[in-house]
């Protein structure tokens, strides 16, 4: 595999997990070559191109694009961000992967993947999953609770400057499947280059469990300070997300989500989710990282009031 590339997308990372810039950094620590697919070049490029990465800068709604970047390449890291566009993107690389000979390709979606799921954008997952299957790539699925990072971008503002949390999440029974993008992309790597996984294969991805009131009770014991929980209207969060820059997609997906696990943990049924430390453990070596331990690493993130704020 050494002799072709692995081409990550998603490689300079964005503003929330940075899956696909854990992944280029795993690979090339381990020595493979790895081309970094960017939407342009900037500092996060150069620091890739530094660590040892083939920077191309490309579209993956561009099909030509993308196919000039499946070329001499052997497996792939998808992860295409929460915004419009997912359907054709996955078209373009399952078309342009298949045409490369690509031997494995990881995709990234949700937790709930399926043609019932709660929203828009996790339905879209599912049929995202059937192109790549149908494509004969090797596809294997990443399904990943919502990431810790996630979390503390929605809330690092307010508890910085009031010590508050607030979101439309309802009661403190209000279940939150989480999980570190780090842990995710330490799944992804080693799916990538694991030829015996068989095709078509998904693997869960949560790392903690927790309710709302746990939640804010590991935020005051990180903290050492009391944080409080404001539960606000959907139309108030929907404003606020989109006064920070958030995309309608996401804002529309993550609202429908915020519903779905309300009336999940409201439900006799439990939430269809389950903690897989034994998976991560047994593909990884290692624990998955808590939410506690994740909220250590960005203590002074918490504490600092942002400028403006």
């Amino acid at each position: 595999m050494s002799e072709r590339y692995i081409l990550v997308t998603g490689a300079a990372g964005g503003k929330l997990g940075r899956t696909g810039r854990h992944v280029t950094e795993l690979l090339l620590r381990q020595g493979y070559r790895v081309r970094a697919f960017v939407r342009k070049r900037d500092e996060r490029s150069e620091y890739l191109e530094n660590l040892g990465a083939e920077i191309f800068v490309g579209d993956l709604l561009d099909f030509r694009s993308v196919q000039k970047a499946s070329t001499g390449v052997c497996a792939i890291y998808f992860a295409y961000p929460v915004q419009d566009g997912l359907l054709e993107a996955t078209a373009n690389m399952a078309v342009a992967a298949r045409e490369a000979g690509v031997e494995r390709l990881v995709n990234l979606v949700m937790l709930n993947s399926s043609p019932d799921a709660p929203t828009p954008r996790m339905r879209q997952n599912y049929l995202s999953e059937q192109i790549l299957d149908w494509a004969g790539i090797g596809a294997v699925h990443l399904r990943a609770a919502v990431f810790y990072e996630n979390l503390h971008a929605l809330v690092s503002a307010s508890v910085a400057a009031a010590g508050v949390i607030r979101l439309p999440w309802g009661s403190d029974t209000t279940t939150i499947p989480l999980v570190s993008a780090e842990d995710v992309a330490k799944v992804a790597a080693r799916l990538l280059l694991d030829p015996d996984i068989p095709s078509g294969s998904a693997y869960p991805m949560v790392g903690a469990l927790p309710a709302l009131g746990e939640i804010v009770a590991t935020f005051s014991r990180v903290l050492a300070k009391d944080i409080r929980y404001v539960n606000i209207s959907d139309d108030a969060w929907r404003q606020g997300a989109l006064g920070t820059g958030m995309n309608h997609h996401a804002v529309e997906h993550l609202s429908d989500l915020w519903h779905y696990l309300q009336a999940a943990s409201a439900s006799t049924r439990p939430v269809r989710v389950q903690v897989t430390t034994d998976t991560f453990k047994r593909l990884v070596g290692a624990d998955p990282l808590t939410l506690e331990d994740f909220l250590t690493t960005r203590r002074d993130e918490l504490t600092t009031t942002p400028h403006g704020a």
